[in-house]
């Protein structure tokens, strides 16, 4: 490989050490959360509408039962993707069930560890420590929390069997995997047991949102918008339940488990994000409070400290974005601060994934494309690239390109890349490797192992905007990419100091 080495722009300002500016908290923000203001306002906040009532439009039945089970011994909820107590829909639902039947109320999880380098360390410790959370917050309310070991399919229904449980309430992903499980647990659960769907990661629920496959961003913006009256409301607290369970739950050694998992120990866990609820709350406090005045005007400058940085704790259902897009608001409109670009991202662009993974079977594959775009990238296919990487050296942060090293360190150390540089990292990834679907696998390869937020819809659409021009358009031209959206170093030089994130995320050891 060759090529001149392009140096950045310096700036004249001395900038801190890599070590200094590792991602954490300032003091700002450490004195705003010590406060834990926004702890007791949800709690509040909860309390006040405890009593409102739950829109039958976020569920849907999945089995042909929909009554309670009569003469059963509870109502369970099947944790999955929303792993929280609070400001969860799903356990909402479950919760009212139960208290109109007059039953206890169970909650379990299946934890599963399929055989892939995608689980990690990172991952794993960084759910399990939030269910912890959410097994003693149980224990609080009288709610029995069991852990299951096994996939849902294998174990659940048994489970349901075994403790006499009349009715199960799940949460919704899209992904095809827990589509199965889902299909797995309708066909082996009793048929008199009735097994609903909310779902209470998305503010209009996915299927309300729209019945098809959304083209991009400006068709199902308009649809959202005009739901969000009916759908952005306050939720209610799941309190103490009444009925208590005869039969309570096993009690968990969560370090054992942890323990006991066949992960990859390599990808470890990071400092910057602490797991669990109470974690996810502290960090939109510090939004709110230090960084939210930022996010119109610097949410693209890589080293502005301008982000929510939530984006860990919604994809594991720590936060509910429904909350999150309630307080934000809030907050936006008493502080005079501009939110409408935050809340086009959390919800319009957010939702949007969920529509894409749900319709679209082939959310990870080059053939799940526009046909444009599928024409445009075999056009182009066999056109020479500039650069060949292999996926080790791609791993290893091992290009010419400083600022594509940096942000891929930045991933693998901190479990996070700037939103802006994810584009500029996966649309490289298309430019360097021998084809468009190396580059698509590549890409999600890297995005699944290393990034905390990975595995799920936001990595897919991202990665296939960015390499199969998904939810864009047909731009001009040129080698390699055809029409699918270009970016370039010198793009980037024009909207940020490159040199400064170079210095601090491109170790000279790199």
């Amino acid at each position: 490989m060759s090529g001149k080495k392009r140096k950045a722009p310096t700036s004249a300002a001395k900038e801190p050490s890599a070590k200094q500016q590792k991602l954490a908290p300032c003091k700002e923000e450490k004195q705003e959360r010590a406060g834990g203001w926004l702890q007791d306002h949800l709690k509040q906040q909860r309390t006040e509408k405890k009593d409102m009532k739950f829109n039958k439009k976020r569920l849907r039945f999945v089995s042909k039962a929909e009554d309670v089970k009569q003469g059963s011994k509870g109502v369970l909820y099947w944790m999955s993707r929303d792993q929280r107590v609070q400001d969860n829909w799903a356990l909402i639902h479950a919760q009212q069930l139960a208290v109109k039947e007059n039953l206890p109320l169970h909650i379990c999880f299946c934890l599963v560890v399929p055989k892939s380098e995608l689980s990690t360390l990172r991952h794993f410790s960084f759910m399990l420590k939030g269910l912890k959370e959410v097994a003693e917050e149980c224990k609080t309310l009288d709610i029995q929390f069991h852990l299951l070991h096994g996939s849902a399919g294998e174990v659940l229904p048994g489970f349901v069997s075994d403790r006499g449980l009349g009715a199960v309430v799940t949460d919704f992903c899209p992904l095809r995997e827990q589509m199965q499980w889902l299909e797995d647990v309708k066909n082996l659960l009793p048929k008199d047991i009735p097994l609903i769907q909310v779902d209470a990661h998305n503010i209009v629920p996915c299927w309300v949102a729209s019945p098809k496959l959304e083209y991009a961003a400006r068709t199902i913006r308009g649809k959202i918008t005009k739901l969000l009256p009916e759908y952005l409301t306050d939720l209610p607290l799941v309190e103490q339940h009444p009925y208590t369970a005869t039969r309570t739950a096993k009690p968990i050694d969560w370090d054992e488990t942890l323990a006991s998992l066949k992960v990859d120990t390599k990808v470890g866990e990071t400092d910057w994000a602490k797991p669990g609820t109470k974690a996810g709350v502290a960090m939109l406090e510090s939004f709110i409070d230090v960084r939210l005045k930022l996010f119109d005007t610097k949410r693209n400058d890589p080293n502005a400290h301008a982000l929510s940085q939530l984006s860990p704790w919604i994809r594991f259902g720590h936060l509910s974005a429904q909350r999150v897009a309630l307080q934000v608001q809030h907050s936006g409109k008493t502080a005079g601060v501009t939110v409408a670009s935050y809340i086009e991202e959390l919800v319009v662009r957010r939702e949007l994934t969920d529509n894409f993974c749900f319709y679209n079977k082939k959310y990870d594959s080059v053939d799940g494309a526009y046909e444009w775009a599928q024409k445009t990238l075999k056009d182009h296919a066999k056109d020479k690239r500039p650069y060949l990487y292999t996926r080790e050296q791609l791993e290893k942060a091992k290009s010419h390109d400083k600022l594509w090293n940096g942000a891929q360190y930045q991933m693998v150390s901190e479990g996070k890349m700037h939103g802006f540089l994810r584009m500029y990292w996966a649309k490289k990834i298309l430019e360097w490797t021998s084809s468009p679907e190396e580059a698509l696998s590549t890409a999600l390869y890297l995005n699944d192992r290393y990034s905390l937020d990975g595995q799920d819809p936001n990595g897919f659409v991202g990665c296939m905007w960015s390499i199969c021009g998904i939810h864009d358009q047909g731009w001009a031209e040129r080698p390699v990419f055809g029409k699918v959206r270009y970016m370039n170093y010198k793009g980037c030089l024009r909207k940020f100091d490159v040199a400064r994130f170079e210095k601090q995320y491109c170790p000279k050891n790199l």
